[in-house]
């Protein structure tokens, strides 16, 4: 389910240093899944099965290059957000029954949030919150009220966004398409690629990162922090 990665150029490249760390071998615990459908969130896969998952901290494909997900396996979000998206499942059909929502990574435990911010810790915090969110303000990850996805057929294969997912640069950034394809950088194809992606979700009123093409927020953090619980750990 791996979209081929674009090399950026050298001027675009961003390194960053991550700590390793040994993989925890997954239980494979039962009582995972019960123990997160007891709060509100809510399996989105079970609301809507057209809609892919593959979640990238739960493997080493991502720029962490660790699992950071020992035993989330599934994509869970809190239930009016799962069914906003599996509407947004619906419009897609509507629009092209060959593609999906591919799920990268849903809610997030503060403690998962905590690790991501100390691995970008070479970088200045007012410039690493535009790649991942202060663990001490909390993210909407964290509510359960952001995705980050992308499209995919019906095979699973990802659609070219011109950038991978985490990718810490500005092409990956929503506002600067026109910029990058002025230069040849993004295509016209990648850039009608994500602007499908943005108007199936802001169908259903998600807003788009202007950093990053593949975060969606389904509110407010204010909103979230009315509206909804923290997961604080992985269960």
């Amino acid at each position: 389910m791996q979209q081929e990665p674009r090399k950026p150029s050298s001027s675009q490249k961003t390194q960053f240093d991550t700590t390793s760390a040994t993989e925890v071998e997954d239980k494979n615990d039962p009582s995972i899944d019960s123990a997160l459908l007891l709060t509100d969130l809510v399996n989105v896969q079970t609301l809507n099965p057209s809609i892919f998952v593959d979640l990238k901290y739960a493997t080493t494909d991502n720029f962490m290059n660790m699992k950071l997900y020992d035993h989330l396996k599934n994509a869970y979000l809190q239930e009016d957000v799962a069914e906003r998206l599996s509407k947004c499942q619906d419009y897609l059909s509507s629009i092209d029954s060959s593609l999906h929502l591919l799920i990268y990574d849903a809610v997030r435990p503060v403690s998962i949030q905590a690790k991501m911010w100390r691995a970008l810790d070479s970088i200045p915090s007012i410039e690493r919150g535009k790649y991942v969110s202060n663990p001490a303000n909390k993210s909407l990850h964290n509510f359960g009220a952001a995705i980050d996805l992308t499209l995919c057929d019906s095979k699973g294969k990802a659609l070219d966004m011109g950038a991978q997912f985490d990718e810490f640069n500005e092409i990956a950034y929503p506002t600067m398409e026109a910029h990058f394809l002025a230069k040849g950088e993004l295509t016209q194809q990648q850039i009608d690629n994500r602007q499908l992606l943005r108007k199936v979700m802001k169908s259903q009123g998600f807003r788009n990162l202007p950093t990053e093409w593949w975060h969606f927020n389904a509110c407010s953090r204010n909103d979230a922090l009315t509206k909804y619980k923290i997961l604080d750990k992985e269960p």
